[in-house]
Order: C-alpha cells, then sequence, then structure tokens
C-alpha cells in the first residue's frame, strides 16, 4: 500500500468513527492526520469537532484556528466553531460566529436555532425574535427541531407562535426522546403540570431516553418533584444532578433549586451554603460567558447617580391637578399603568390581579421604558437633568416610539389601558414623569430581609443583577440606593404614586385589590379575586414567580427570613433606614 492509499484508509477509518461518535478512538486517527496532511482543511475541522465533543475546548479552539488560517469559511464550519463557544459558556463570540453561519446557509434551521439561542443567552431578546420569525416557513423541520423553536419562542415571550411550533411537533407520531423533553419542559413552564406530568412518564417508559437525554431528563424530573412539594425526592435528584456536573461553571443550574428545595424541607443552614456555592459557580459562568459583568465587584447602579435638575422640572409644564388638563399631556386613562418596586416585592400578584380586569391589560416584563430613555438620548438631551428641552413634537415622538414597541406585545382594545410592570422602573421615575405626568404608578413594598433574601435566592440572567445578588450585603447597598433614589426624585417629582405593601395585600387581599382598582379610577370586578386562576389560565409568565403565581393568595412569605437572621447581620444595618420608613 503507497502513502497515499494508507492515508487514505486512516482518512476512511477515522470518518467512520467520528460518524459513531466514537471520539475517544477517532482523536490519535485525527491527531495523524493532521501531522501526515497538514494543509488539509477537512483533517482541522473535524479534529477540531472531536476535541470539542471530548470538553478540550481550548484545543478544539487551535484546531478549528488551523481550519480558519487555511481558508475554511463554510456554514457547517462556522457552526461548529460557534457551538464551541456555546460550549465554553462564551455565548455572545458563538452569537457573533453563528451569525457568519446565517449568512452562508440563512434557511439552515439548525443554524438558525442555535442563533437565536446565543441571543436569548446573550439578552438580546429582540435578535432571537427577529431571528425566529419566519420559522414557519423554513423548510423540512423535523419535530426535535420545532419543539426547541417553540421553546425558545415561549422564553421569549411570543406564546402564539411557541404554541403553533409545538403543535406541530406534538404531531410527529414517533417524535424522539428530545422532543418529548422539549414539549414537557413547555408544559412545565406554562403551568400545565398534569400534561408535563403525563409527557416524563411517557419519556420515563423509552428504553433509550435516560441515555440520550443525559442530565436534562433528570433536571426535568427534579423540577416537577418540587413543584409537587415532593421534596425529598427533589433533594435527591438534584443533588446527584450537582454532584455529577464536571464543570464548576455550570453546577448554579442546580444550586439554585437544591437550595429551595433545603429551604422548603427547613433545613435553612444546608440552603444558605447552597446559595453561597450557588452563587460562587454563577459567577465562574459570567467569567466565560460576560467577563466584562464578572469583573465589577459590585454594580455601580449608575442610574441612581444622575437625578433631575429642579430648575429643569420647572420648566416641563406639569400639570399643576390631576385633572390632566395641561396642553400635550396624555390623560391617565391614555396613560399606561406602571408597576414598579425592587423585584421580589410581589409585583407578579398584583399584576395578575389586575390583568383580570377586563379594562386592563399587561404585556409581561419589557424593557420599553428603557428604550424610551434611549430615544431620548438619541435626540441629544441630557437624561434626566434637560428633559426641559423636549419640544412637543419630540415629546410625541418618544411616546409614539414607546406605543409602537407595546403593540408588538399586546393590541389594546378601546377603553382598555395598558399594564406596563417592570420592576426596575424604580430607577426611571423621571422618565414616567415626563413622558406621561399622568400615568398611576404602584410601588410595590415587602419586608427588605424578605426581599433580598428571596433575590438570594433566585437564579437572574441579568449579568450585572447576577453580581448584585452575590451576596447579601451587596444586595443590600444596591436595595437602599434604588430606594434612596425614588425617594429623591418622587419628592421633587410628586409623582401619583400608591404604595402596596404586600404584607397588607396579601392579608386583606380583596379589601387592598379594591382600593388600588379605585386608585385607577376603575371599578372592580369580581374576576380580580381570584389572581392564581387567572394566570393558570394564562399560562405563560415571564416572571420566575410563575411557579408562585398559580398558587392561592397566602402568607407563606412574609418572615421567610427569619430563619436566616443570623446572615443579616451587615445587611440589617444597611436597609435599616427603609425598616423604619415603612414601620417593619
Amino acid at each position: 500500500m503507497t502513502p497515499a492509499e494508507s492515508t487514505e484508509a486512516l482518512a476512511a477509518r477515522g470518518l467512520s468513527l467520528l460518524a459513531q461518535q466514537q471520539d475517544a478512538d477517532a482523536l490519535p486517527v485525527f491527531e495523524e492526520l493532521t501531522q501526515a496532511q497538514p494543509r488539509h482543511i477537512a483533517h482541522w475541522v473535524n479534529l477540531g469537532t472531536i476535541l470539542r465533543r471530548l470538553q478540550r475546548y481550548d484545543e478544539a479552539l487551535l484546531a478549528y484556528a488551523q481550519a480558519g488560517a487555511l481558508g475554511e469559511r463554510s456554514a457547517n464550519f462556522y457552526f461548529n466553531v460557534g457551538l464551541l463557544h456555546q460550549d465554553r459558556g462564551d455565548y455572545d463570540t458563538a452569537r457573533r460566529v453563528l451569525a457568519d453561519a446565517m449568512r452562508a446557509a440563512p434557511l439552515d434551521a439548525e443554524i438558525r436555532c442555535q442563533y437565536a439561542q446565543c441571543c436569548y443567552e446573550s439578552l438580546r431578546i429582540e435578535e432571537a425574535t427577529a431571528a425566529l420569525a419566519d420559522w414557519a416557513q423554513w423548510p423540512d423541520l423535523n419535530s426535535e427541531q420545532l419543539a426547541t423553536i417553540a421553546l425558545l419562542l415561549l422564553n421569549l415571550g411570543e406564546s402564539a407562535s411557541s404554541d403553533q411550533a409545538a403543535a406541530r411537533a406534538a404531531a410527529d407520531p414517533a417524535p424522539p426522546p428530545a422532543t418529548l423533553l422539549r414539549l414537557a419542559q413547555i408544559q412545565e413552564r406554562s403551568n400545565r403540570l398534569k400534561a408535563a406530568k403525563t409527557s416524563l412518564e411517557r419519556l420515563q417508559a423509552l428504553p433509550d431516553a435516560a441515555s440520550a437525554l443525559g442530565p436534562d431528563l433528570q433536571l426535568l424530573e427534579a423540577q416537577i418533584a418540587l413543584r409537587e412539594a415532593r421534596h425529598e425526592e427533589a433533594l435527591h435528584l438534584f443533588t446527584d444532578l450537582a454532584a455529577v456536573c464536571t464543570e464548576a461553571h455550570r453546577r448554579h443550574l442546580y444550586l439554585f433549586p437544591l437550595a429551595k428545595t433545603l429551604d422548603a424541607l427547613k433545613r435553612h443552614d444546608e440552603a444558605y451554603a447552597c446559595l453561597q456555592s450557588a452563587h460562587e459557580a454563577q459567577m465562574l459562568h459570567l467569567a466565560r460567558s460576560n467577563p466584562d459583568a464578572a469583573g465589577i465587584k459590585e454594580p455601580p447602579l449608575l442610574i441612581t447617580r444622575h437625578g433631575c435638575d429642579p430648575d429643569d422640572v420647572a420648566a416641563w409644564g406639569l400639570p399643576i391637578d390631576q385633572a390632566g388638563k395641561a396642553a400635550n399631556h396624555p390623560s391617565a386613562a391614555g396613560s399606561p399603568v406602571f408597576i414598579v418596586a425592587f423585584p421580589r416585592s410581589g409585583t407578579t400578584l398584583l399584576e395578575q390581579m389586575l390583568d383580570a380586569h377586563p379594562q386592563l391589560v399587561t404585556m409581561d416584563e419589557q424593557p420599553f421604558l428603557q428604550q424610551a430613555i434611549d430615544r431620548i438620548m438619541d435626540l441629544g438631551i441630557d437624561y434626566p437633568g434637560g428633559m426641559a428641552k423636549l419640544t412637543a413634537e419630540q415629546l410625541a415622538d418618544v411616546r409614539d416610539h414607546y406605543w409602537s414597541l407595546t403593540r408588538r406585545k399586546v393590541q389594546l382594545e378601546p377603553g382598555q389601558r395598558l399594564i406596563d410592570k417592570n420592576p426596575l422602573n424604580l430607577l426611571r421615575l423621571p422618565a414616567i414623569r415626563r413622558l406621561f405626568p399622568q400615568a398611576r404608578i404602584l410601588l410595590a413594598i415587602r419586608h427588605p430581609c424578605d426581599v433580598i433574601l428571596s433575590c438570594f435566592m433566585q437564579h437572574f440572567r441579568a449579568p450585572e443583577f447576577a453580581v448584585l445578588c452575590k451576596d447579601l450585603p451587596t444586595l443590600a447597598r444596591g436595595y437602599r440606593r434604588s430606594f434612596d433614589f425614588w425617594y429623591q426624585q418622587a419628592e421633587l417629582l410628586q409623582p401619583m404614586v400608591r404604595e402596596v405593601p404586600y404584607e397588607d395585600f396579601v392579608a386583606d387581599f380583596e379589601a387592598c385589590s379594591r382600593d388600588i382598582t379605585a386608585f385607577l379610577e376603575l371599578p372592580w370586578n369580581q374576576a380580580q379575586s381570584q389572581p392564581g386562576e387567572h394566570a393558570r389560565a394564562r399560562g405563560f409568565i415571564s416572571t420566575p414567580s410563575y411557579a408562585q403565581v398559580i398558587e392561592p393568595v397566602n402568607r407563606r412569605a412574609v418572615g421567610r427570613w427569619k430563619p436566616y437572621a443570623r446572615h443579616f447581620d451587615e445587611a440589617l444595618e444597611i436597609v435599616q433606614s427603609c425598616i423604619d420608613r415603612w414601620d417593619y
């Protein structure tokens, strides 16, 4: 056999091993091939793919770089490099590389899905939504791809489109395990627990499901056990998942729900230690996925450093009474109802109570007010200190931009008002008051220590907020800065605001709900008395409390911080002024 024939036979053997995913055996074959034929691009690409699947990511990156240096530019090459960056946890780099793959193969469903996933992980929600906008026209979609698209669309808040994709996936008469898993995840996330459990049982009956799905199947089992209060079972499942996870930066995926399980079992010291480990793992993840955020010792909350100028506010021409009779100002009925707070203060319960009213419509949490602020700054206006310079035409333009964004999510019928619930619009009061001076604002309040503990226990995706929540004192300082800013600005701007203490709200739900509805100048509607049923009927709830809000109103979360009180010495001192202000 000639050297060329020998190399050809070796390549054939390597490709066979690669196709069978016998990566450990294929690795030395392609290492030899890259030495024998160092300018053969495919050998380097295949070597990179093998190394990626073996989780030898740095070596895989070098192999792919060699293929790129030799001129490889195919869509499949960019796709594999993008997957490598995904595996490394660098979603932003993966997104950019997959964009190259998408340009090379714009109708490739797998590339589009992975690109959209990376946009979602990078919090580029509009880009992710745009990437999936025409999914129904993509050719030859299989049920696994359809189910993946459906789950992504659901996470992006595109419920109607998600339902269509999920229905097409469910029509597969012999779906593979991955399809069933995604459909079960959609059902759990949409609060259809009975359907999710049925799908899970169907999965568990498949002999190859556990090997095909790996930890994803066990994670679903654990999540459903936690939802059904089978805490001991959930404990074992989450514990096993965290123990076998070999990548430290991924363990936070299992440690946060494990801590919730320990808390439910009243094993508070173990829960607190688990949360500390969860945040440490999430910081390792951020070091890969968002090193700029991970490098911040403490988020500065820059927006709280710049308040309104009293002289500038005096020139705004605000209505001098609540009738809103000054020219060019929308009335209360023509303005959104804003729900603001520090996260985890009961805003979702408040939102669902109001959304049950036929004259109020919510759109879940959206960044549209911040985008309106961006529009103001694009006009060359200093925000918030120079907004008196906004002309009537510019104000109308910014409002129109805001409303155009909201119409992407909800269509208001005549007589209906929008609920804009985004807790950290707490920090955007100047924009609310300038654009919608007659808007009613509901400020949700909860005992600061309960809020801080709840945030500490929550697995937040937004990088800077995840850093803010890494420990109790850091959280407490962020909480204090947020409310110091709110009350400073509120004293100057005099918004039409109603404070809603969570403890009062759940103690006498109907009386408080009637009072809030009257504040909005609306008649009470009996549907508002059952927010859990309303939330269950809606299905998808975008906030982390989607599982709690479908339950009947209860007081279980009141005083939740007390078993953890010994960890609150420093945090308690920081927020004492807030505790005193609200007489807790």
